[in-house]
């Protein structure tokens, strides 16, 4: 694994002000388009889904459209099943997981679901291959009230008229080398704090909800991921990114108090994955089959509870 390098930007030990900010967004560079890898890919879903534009990001000179699919045909009696994505946008295989799970599988559902997929929460960082948004935040730690990043806001407007009767959310993550020796030193410099190196598991794991962690659930996630793509060991410690193991590839987080996407909804199942693309022992196709064993699995193990069938 690459050596982690501490961030060239700002003085140790002091938090970034608005000119440290403005440095860090003028290194950023749009590296692919969100319009060919995820709008074009949206208009030849039409036929199976509702594409329903929930909100626009205005990043001068950019502008980014933000877009969900529904159900077409949704019923208000069926449960209601979330799959999200590319809320980190250099997480590559969220993005690209969660529309192919709704090219390949989401019509499996029909007359048993309302499935509702958002595949790209933050465009901005998918084309500069970037974890935060461009001031500097963290989409993944502000789905709050009143949040500062715009897209957390985004879509926490978007599942408020349903948000108490999702059943299974699945938010689609990737843990990669460049968390340890970019983002995690940038994370560091931001907030004046020393780095700490860490060490990045080789693997698929899961981060569970703490406060709520149906363990089969987690585990039904974890058989089918690994028939696909190798499940991530505990460390020495016992641990996984520094949280304690509680199941094969399994750790706990509190969503909700951490402003995780996964938290947004009242749902019983929830859930976020991480693939590790950068092992020798994975290839992009193997990531992204693994986002989608996920969510597939996620689902039927959730409707299998309320509805009694896989």
């Amino acid at each position: 694994m690459r050596q982690s390098n501490p961030c060239p930007i700002g003085t140790p030990g002091r938090p970034w002000g608005d000119a440290e900010k403005a440095e860090w967004r003028s290194r950023q560079h749009r590296q692919r388009s969100y319009a060919d890898d995820v709008l074009d890919v949206l208009q030849d879903l039409r036929g199976f889904f509702e594409v329903e534009q929930y909100g626009r990001l205005d990043y001068a000179p950019d502008d980014y459209p933000l877009f969900a699919l529904k159900s077409r045909g949704w019923q208000d009696d069926l449960p209601i099943v979330l799959v999200t994505g590319g809320v980190h946008g250099y997480e590559t295989s969220g993005v690209h997981g969660a529309l192919r799970f709704a090219g390949q599988r989401a019509a499996d559902y029909a007359d048993r679901a309302n499935v509702a997929i958002v595949p790209c929460v933050s465009p901005w960082g998918y084309e500069r291959i970037h974890r935060w948004d461009p001031y500097a935040l963290d989409p993944n730690r502000n789905f709050i009230d009143d949040s500062p990043a715009p897209e957390s806001a985004a879509l926490m407007r978007f599942v408020a008229p349903f948000r108490d009767r999702v059943l299974m959310h699945i938010d689609l993550h990737e843990t990669t080398d460049t968390d340890e020796s970019e983002f995690r030193p940038a994370l560091a410099a931001r907030n004046g704090e020393p780095f700490a190196p860490g060490e990045i598991p080789d693997g698929f794991y899961l981060c569970g909800d703490r406060e709520h962690p149906e363990p089969e659930f987690q585990q039904a996630i974890i058989e089918a991921v690994a028939k696909v793509t190798h499940i991530a060991p505990a460390d020495a410690d016992g641990e996984i990114i520094g949280s304690p193991v509680v199941a094969p590839g399994v750790i706990e987080y509190p969503l909700v108090e951490w402003g995780l996407c996964a938290g947004i909804t009242g749902a019983r199942y929830r859930t976020t994955t991480e693939v590790y693309p950068d092992s020798p022992r994975a290839t992009p196709e193997q990531c992204n089959a693994a986002q989608v064993a996920a969510a597939q699995a996620a689902v039927a193990f959730a409707l299998g509870q309320v509805q009694g069938k896989p």
